[in-house]
């Protein structure tokens, strides 16, 4: 737990480590942001096996669509899931549910890749988002909850870059203020958006009661 100003505010630590905010310190004001969802959906699964992680089952739905549900039940619109890897399987396993699909050629490069197509996709809709929340494809059990908890802390000027954290520990998703577009549209390697919510002082975690955030499919074990 981080020491807090006179203000209520959060202090970032010496260790470099990002502050973490109780919902209970958000200010009682807030606006009405237009935040867009991007699921990261493109990913090879090689830990996984023979099998694409994102078409086994969760509850007897495809973990993809579980995943891409919670955002829809959410605050954040529109929706662009980003496929690459089986892209035409994930597609259909996606119909009927209300998302926009765009697709990274070069997925086989590294997360940024695919987060580059995200933000690219939502720069080209008819809305004009001011911020974009960026969930992982392979994390179904993140609750709506917790994502109109970001979208909250982010509407009372909590942060700039806002991560959600269980249990002291930094999880997914992460919330980028529109002012990160550029950037993000151009980030390299397996990256993503990691370094910019590490390094940026408008950088926060936060605090919710949502193991989710930290539970991913990696192997057939994890469901």
């Amino acid at each position: 737990m981080t020491e807090e100003t006179s203000e209520g505010e959060p202090e970032r630590p010496a260790t470099g480590e990002l502050p973490i905010l109780e919902p209970a310190a958000l200010s009682g004001e807030s606006g009405s942001p237009t935040v867009a969802g991007v699921l990261l959906a493109a990913g090879t699964s090689t830990r996984f096996g023979a099998a694409n992680k994102l078409l086994a089952t969760v509850d007897g739905e495809p973990v993809v669509r579980y995943a891409a549900r919670t955002l829809i039940e959410s605050d954040v619109d529109p929706v662009v899931v980003v496929l690459g890897h089986e892209a035409d399987r994930v597609r259909t396993a996606l119909e009927g549910i209300s998302v926009e699909t765009a697709v990274n050629e070069a997925y086989d490069t590294g997360q940024a890749s695919s987060l580059r197509t995200g933000i690219r996709a939502i720069r080209r809709h008819d809305v004009d988002p001011d911020a974009a929340l960026v969930a992982l494809g392979d994390m179904p059990f993140v609750s709506p909850t917790t994502i109109d908890a970001l979208v909250t802390a982010y509407a009372a000027d909590a942060g700039d870059a806002i991560a959600a954290a269980f249990d002291g520990s930094r999880g997914n998703p992460v919330l980028f203020d529109e002012r990160f577009f550029d950037v993000l549209a151009d980030v390299d390697g397996d990256i993503g958006g990691r370094e910019i919510l590490l390094e940026d002082d408008a950088s926060v975690l936060l605090s919710v009661d949502d193991p989710g955030v930290r539970r991913d499919i990696d192997v057939p074990e994890d469901l």
